[in-house]
């Protein structure tokens, strides 16, 4: 079991802005948990922080993965050990065929994690199992040699997104706001892909400001994320109790105020 074990995490901005202050957290595989909170919270600083963006530095605290400090590891490195990240926004990359990006995403890991030696997945191989995720996924097999994300609608980029993580197989795979822009259809085929692929090799943390994608994603756990803290935890109901009453009963909570 891959364990992802936040401590403490607290983020700034170049300019020194503190933005995420303090964040615990702990994602098993297996597990769906969703950091839930509005816009402008912290959460996208606290994706791109895991994942090792450059624009973000992390002050204090650590980010475990399976006991391996990832902090002072760039985001290449910390994808070798198993860590995934969905953007929000996925960029166009002219020129690279989806087919192409995918194989050679997947022969670097192999690489990687074959200590430096090439150990390149051989192309019927790799063909069967990019049909088997298309198919799963409902990506039209036509995709395969367009190029990546350039001329895609929201859905498209999306489940582009969920491929590359069937394909690429993370132990823990952080989503940002992967529902933003999809259509109802789209969110069904997205959250199901999702949730299809977590298990006993895969957790997932669905960063999110809307509860529709947790009535198909399912999380076990769900955390509040208000002015870059978690203020409260629970299980699914809380989604439900966010939804009726709003993030402005977890101010005073945020304020150190107490109980909502």
């Amino acid at each position: 079991m891959a364990v992802l074990e936040i401590k403490n995490l607290t983020v700034a901005l170049e300019d020194g802005t503190e933005i995420v202050r303090g964040v615990d957290l702990e994602v098993a595989t297996g597990e769906v948990h969703a950091v839930m909170g509005p816009n402008g919270s912290g959460k996208s600083t606290l994706a791109y922080a895991l994942m090792g963006h450059p624009g973000y530095e992390i002050t204090d605290g650590s980010i475990l993965l399976d006991g391996t400090d990832l902090v002072e590891l760039g985001a290449d490195e910390r994808a070798q050990r198993g860590l995934f990240l969905a953007f929000q926004y996925p960029h166009a990359v002219p020129g690279v065929t989806v087919a192409n990006f995918l194989r050679q995403s997947v022969n670097a890991l192999r690489k990687a994690r074959n200590g430096g030696e090439d150990d390149q997945i051989p192309v019927p191989e790799f063909r069967r199992a990019l049909i088997e995720a298309m198919d799963s996924l409902k990506v039209p097999k036509e995709m395969m040699g367009r190029y990546l994300n350039e001329g895609f609608s929201g859905g498209e980029k999306k489940r582009v997104e969920i491929l590359q993580m069937a394909m690429l197989r993370p132990r823990i795979a952080v989503l940002d706001e992967t529902d933003s822009g999809l259509d109802i259809d789209a969110l069904k085929v997205v959250a199901q892909g999702v949730r299809s692929l977590v298990g006993p090799e895969m957790g997932a943390l669905v960063i999110t400001h809307y509860q529709r994608i947790l009535n198909y994603v399912s999380p076990e756990f769900v955390h509040v994320f208000v002015d870059g803290r978690i203020v409260v935890s629970g299980g699914p109901e809380l989604a439900d109790k966010l939804e009726a009453e709003g993030y402005e009963a977890f101010a005073p909570v945020a304020a150190g105020g107490g109980s909502p």
